[in-house]
């Protein structure tokens, strides 16, 4: 069973930037779609950028221009680099991966979890 972790979360100021990183137990990106998720207070858990196995990656329109997901296949790292950050952003952020995801932003499209690493965004 695959495992992801994930790490790099913490408190930053409006229009300042992070890092997530999000570690596989093994090479999983020639099978899975990794993605990233998050959970803002009190909402519902939204998908924010997702790198299928082949094809484009695929972001939020909340996000479009101000996230990437760069990946490091020799670590098996998938990063989340976060710039322009406003308090919206605010969430526990997850790392995710799936063999058959159909809806790239979908929560339940997802089979495999990271345990989240929480990100505040401070006006």
């Amino acid at each position: 069973q695959v495992q992801l972790v994930e790490s790099g979360g913490g408190s930053v100021q409006a229009g300042g930037s992070l890092r997530l990183s999000c570690t596989a137990s093994r090479d999983i990106y020639k099978y899975y779609t990794v993605a990233w998720l998050r959970q803002p207070p009190g909402k519902e858990r939204e998908g924010v950028a997702s790198r299928p196995k082949s094809g484009s990656i695929f972001y939020a329109d909340s996000v479009k221009g101000r996230f990437t997901v760069p990946r490091n296949d020799a670590e098996a790292t998938l990063y989340l680099q976060m710039d322009s950050l406003n308090p919206e952003d605010t969430a526990q952020y997850y790392c995710a991966a799936g063999t058959r995801v159909i809806r790239l932003l979908t929560p339940t499209d997802y089979t495999v979890w990271g345990q989240g690493t929480r990100v505040t965004v401070s006006s």
